[in-house]
């Protein structure tokens, strides 16, 4: 009778561990922006000083997120003909609630517990220069993020390492038009 229990059992076990191995993986987090398609080309309106922050939404949120930070960089910018790119806007510690920022929301109230590290400033690739390749990322962390008043972008990388549990990306082209 033991061994009929035993390889009932061990049955049960494989049956349900090939089972598990089956289930369908959760949908990847997703960034979705209304103002422009991913990989297509910026409008003049979120370019430059004057532009406006993009409106942003998101899905997917894994389970375990506790807040988030949004990114957006230019990595085709080299400053100083160095390897750093160019950092166009940084908010940490979006709450977990959020799941959309509004047209314009850089410039406006942000959602509470916010913090801008670098303000939306919008892209500004000069006419002679290929398309820059502008990176938006949202990642998805397991807590807030603790910084100082003055964090730099170094900071934040650093803060975040190791509670990244969901990152999506979306990316726009954009150079100045050429003068006319």
């Amino acid at each position: 009778m033991r061994v009929r229990e035993t390889v009932s059992l061990l049955f049960v076990l494989l049956f349900a561990a090939a089972a598990a191995a089956q289930a369908p993986a959760a949908p990847p987090m997703r960034l979705m922006n209304s103002s422009w398609s991913d990989g297509g080309v910026i409008p003049q309106k979120y370019a430059g000083a004057m532009g406006i922050s993009p409106a942003l939404s998101w899905m997917n949120v894994p389970m375990t997120a506790a807040s988030f930070v949004l990114l957006m960089h230019d990595p085709d910018g080299a400053p100083q003909r160095g390897s750093a790119d160019v950092l166009h806007w940084l908010a940490v510690n979006i709450p977990v609630s959020t799941t959309a920022l509004p047209e314009g929301w850089a410039a406006g109230s942000m959602p509470p517990g916010t913090t801008q590290i670098q303000a939306y400033r919008g892209p500004g690739a000069p006419a002679i220069a290929p398309m820059h390749h502008y990176t938006l990322e949202l990642f998805a962390l397991d807590q807030k993020l603790d910084l100082p008043p003055n964090a730099s972008r170094a900071d934040v990388m650093k803060a975040m390492d190791m509670h990244v549990v969901g990152k999506a990306a979306y990316v726009g082209l954009y150079h100045q038009p050429a003068a006319q």
